[in-house]
C-alpha cells in the first residue's frame, strides 16, 4: 500500500483551473521533488494535500484512507506535516515554545489535567520540553532555544519551522522552498539536514524547490509542473534532458 496516493486531482478557483488531473504515488522513505515556474501551482498542490483547500475533483488517500476534505489539523495529526513558502512563525514566541506548541497535538492529560495541574500533566510537559530540546539539537539551533524568533537569521528561522513540523512526528514532511533566501553555507547545511532526516529517521519528504542543484542532489523522482499540469516526471537525468522541461522551465528561471 502506498504511503500517499493522489488520483486525478483537479481544482478550480472560480472559473480558473489551477491544477489539472494531478497524480502522485509515494512510497515510504522516498524524497520526491516538485519543480516548475512561478505560478505553476506547486504550493496549491501542497495546500490541497494538507487540507487548506479541498480539491474540486479527484482522490487523496493516505495510508489507505481518504483525507480529501479533511481539516488541516486532522491531516497533520494523521502524519502529514509541512513548512510554508513564506515563514509562518509567531514573532514574539521563543524558539523552544514554537516546538513545544506543536507537541501539544499529542496531549492526553485532558481538561482536568490542564485546570488542576495533575502529575500526568507535569510529566507530559517535561516530556514535551525534552522532545523540543532534542529537535532543536537535531537542527543545530539549540543555542537559540530561549530567543524569540524576531531578529534571528533567516536560515535559523527556517530550521525553527522545520523543527516545529517534526514535533508532530510526521510520516511525511512537505517542504515548500526550504532553501529560499539562504546563503551558500546555510543552503549546504539545510541539504545535509534534509538528507539526515531521511537516512537516520526514514522520513518521507516532498520538496518544492527552485534551486536545481538541491533538487538533483536530494530527489529520486521529480515532477515538473506547468500551468497546473505535470509535463514530465522522472529521475534527475531524465528531467534535465527533457526538451519540454528545458523549454518551459530550465531555460528560463532555474536557480543553480
Amino acid at each position: 500500500m502506498p504511503l500517499l496516493e493522489v488520483r486525478n486531482m483537479t481544482h478550480f478557483f472560480g472559473g480558473l483551473r489551477a491544477v489539472h488531473n494531478y497524480n502522485l504515488t509515494f512510497e515510504s522513505g522516498e524524497i520526491r521533488g516538485l519543480i516548475g515556474p512561478n505560478g505553476a501551482g506547486k504550493t496549491t498542490i501542497f495546500n490541497l494535500l494538507t487540507g487548506i483547500y479541498t480539491p474540486t475533483e479527484g482522490e487523496i488517500n493516505f495510508l489507505g484512507k481518504s483525507i480529501k476534505g479533511g481539516k488541516p489539523h486532522e491531516i497533520a495529526a494523521a502524519g502529514i506535516a509541512r513548512t510554508f513558502q513564506n515563514l509562518r512563525l509567531w514573532r514574539h514566541v521563543s524558539v523552544l515554545d514554537h516546538v513545544k506548541l506543536a507537541c501539544y497535538s499529542k496531549i492526553d492529560y485532558g481538561l482536568a489535567g490542564a485546570f488542576f495541574g495533575t502529575s500526568r500533566r507535569h510529566r507530559q510537559e517535561e516530556e514535551f520540553t525534552a522532545k523540543a530540546h532534542e529537535l532543536l539539537e537535531m537542527f543545530g539551533i539549540s543555542q537559540f532555544a530561549n530567543n524569540v524568533v524576531t531578529g534571528l537569521p533567516y536560515g535559523v528561522q527556517r530550521r525553527v519551522e522545520m523543527a516545529r513540523a517534526m514535533a508532530i512526528e510526521p510520516k511525511i514532511l512537505f517542504l515548500d522552498e526550504p532553501t529560499a533566501g539562504m546563503t551558500p553555507d546555510e543552503l549546504n547545511e539545510m541539504v545535509a539536514i534534509i538528507r539526515k532526516l531521511r537516512e537516520d529517521l526514514g522520513l518521507t519528504i516532498f520538496l518544492i524547490e527552485h534551486r536545481m542543484k538541491v533538487v538533483m542532489d536530494l530527489c529520486e523522482q521529480i515532477q515538473t509542473l506547468v500551468f497546473g499540469e505535470v509535463i514530465a516526471e522522472g529521475n534527475s537525468e531524465e528531467i534535465m534532458n527533457n526538451p519540454q522541461v528545458i523549454e518551459a522551465y530550465l531555460g528560463k528561471e532555474v536557480v543553480i
